[in-house]
């Protein structure tokens, strides 16, 4: 019976044991997408103790508690303490066990504050105020976490009217970690709302400059803050939304949606699409101008219990997996750029597990011979985010792509602990490979290359990829 979380967990062979001591796990870490706050990072900001640092914001966790019958008091309630908290979690844990959050918990626990103990209500104090001391200490800020995991690129998730300026503390420092900004063009899309659309456009208007009355304004603007994000070295976007939009549309169409919802008018469905449609293909345009990456994470429905929403707000927890039907529009979209000669290099995740063949398969028809795969399948997202959902992706890749040119991983969290999800899909992905070769699926002797690819699917691939 193996030991859990040894030094060799995951690795189910002795193939899989070297590829990972040998080729992965002394690599450093390029986040290339994530949602940490650049402020904490600017202000190397100190957590108070373990349960701020793993509950605060972290709603893996909140779903799971509220599915173990914990009181929402004790997730995100404001009269409850951080150790009131911790201590609810921990008596959740046990019950996580084959969720990837008891995998996680321990990687963390192990990995950044060296406690072997697994966390159940019998552990809870101990180890919270180990950690709790150490976190008090300089090595456990949020800089002394990026230095422990070896991270040596960082990019964050900004809108567009953001100012960024705690990249450019940043960047003054010289701070040694790269944090860089990524355009996350969201709200800019969003005209569900007149009244809120308005308040963005406003926005804009200011941190670019520009005076906004028309569609090309907002174009305009939109370019002038796209050329600030570039000059703060940007190299990525993303978007993320339900399904891709590909309408047919006139530019007096955009114009006239464009008149009508910034006067306070409320659009149809149809109009928003259409909108949509036209804003994906114009900061798709940018994109290609500055040779960036363009991210598209597509399949979730947001904020589906009203009750939650109402009480917590956005990101509490009440996403779930979506069932779009979005082949023909991503097709359309991309055909339409690349028609244009026009598509940029381009990643899709994709977060219902159906859709793993369809994205592996779609990439295949834009790869054009002017980068190694320059139009990527994205790793497993979110609800896809663990063993299986890993697995599954790099197998769909690996059948009908090139799983060699594979970027690799990415955290996409809050959380100065997740680097540790890197370590796991390395771990996973050795093992997968491993397997091939203990089963004589793939040759043995060319263990050079084969160990060179685990290196390049971990860290050298996206180091060229995005020119870091």
């Amino acid at each position: 019976m193996k030991q859990f979380m040894d030094d060799n967990f995951v690795l189910q062979t002795p193939t899989a044991v070297e590829l990972y001591h040998k080729y992965a796990k002394e690599l450093p870490i390029i986040d290339y997408h994530c949602h940490l706050d650049p402020k904490m990072i600017a202000e190397d900001y100190r957590f108070d103790n373990l349960g701020e640092l793993w509950l605060a914001g972290d709603h893996y966790k909140w779903r799971a508690m509220r599915a173990n019958g914990i009181d929402e008091k004790y997730i995100t309630g404001q009269e409850t303490s951080d150790w009131e908290k911790f201590e609810k979690w921990a008596e959740t844990v046990p019950y996580t066990m084959r969720n990837p959050l008891y995998h996680w918990t321990h990687l963390e626990l192990k990995t950044a504050f060296g406690i072997d103990k697994l966390l159940k209500p019998e552990t809870a104090r101990e180890i919270y105020e180990e950690c709790t001391t150490k976190l008090r200490t300089p090595e456990f800020s949020a800089r002394g976490f990026m230095k422990r995991y070896k991270v040596e690129v960082v990019c964050t998730t900004d809108d567009p009217t953001d100012t960024l300026e705690y990249h450019t503390a940043l960047l003054k420092e010289g701070f040694a970690i790269k944090v860089l900004p990524t355009w996350r063009p969201d709200k800019a899309m969003a005209v569900e709302s007149a009244a809120k659309f308005r308040q963005y456009v406003e926005k804009l208007s200011h941190v670019s400059g520009i005076a906004i009355s028309t569609f090309n304004d907002y174009i305009t603007a939109l370019r002038a803050r796209h050329d600030f994000f570039a000059q703060m070295g940007c190299r990525l976007s993303d978007h993320g939304f339900e399904c891709f939009y590909a309408d047919d549309y006139t530019q007096n169409e955009i114009d006239n949606i464009f008149n009508k919802v910034y006067g306070g008018k409320e659009l149809d469905e149809n109009e928003i699409s259409k909108f949509k449609s036209a804003m994906l293909y114009e900061g798709a345009l940018m994109d290609w101008e500055k040779g960036w990456t363009q991210q598209f994470h597509y399949g979730v429905i947001r904020n589906n219990n009203s009750r939650i929403l109402k009480r917590v707000g956005v990101d509490a927890g009440c996403d779930s997996i979506s069932d779009p039907c979005t082949a023909k529009s991503m097709a359309k979209f991309l055909d339409r750029l690349d028609a244009d000669n026009k598509l940029a290099k381009t990643i899709i995740y994709n977060l219902n597990p159906r859709d793993n063949d369809l994205v592996a398969t779609m990439i295949g028809n834009y790869q054009d011979g002017t980068v190694a795969g320059k139009i990527q399948f994205g790793s497993g997202w979110w609800f896809l985010d663990q063993k299986q959902g890993m697995e599954a992706q790099m197998n769909s890749l690996s059948n009908q792509g090139l799983l060699s040119r594979f970027v690799g991983m990415l955290t996409d969290s809050r959380s100065f602990l997740s680097y540790p999800r890197h370590d796991y899909f390395r771990r996973i992905l050795c093992n997968l490979i491993g397997d091939d070769v203990e089963q004589g699926l793939l040759p043995a002797s060319e263990m050079d290359f084969i160990g060179k690819m685990v290196e390049n699917i971990s860290y050298y691939n996206a180091k060229n990829f995005f020119k870091f």
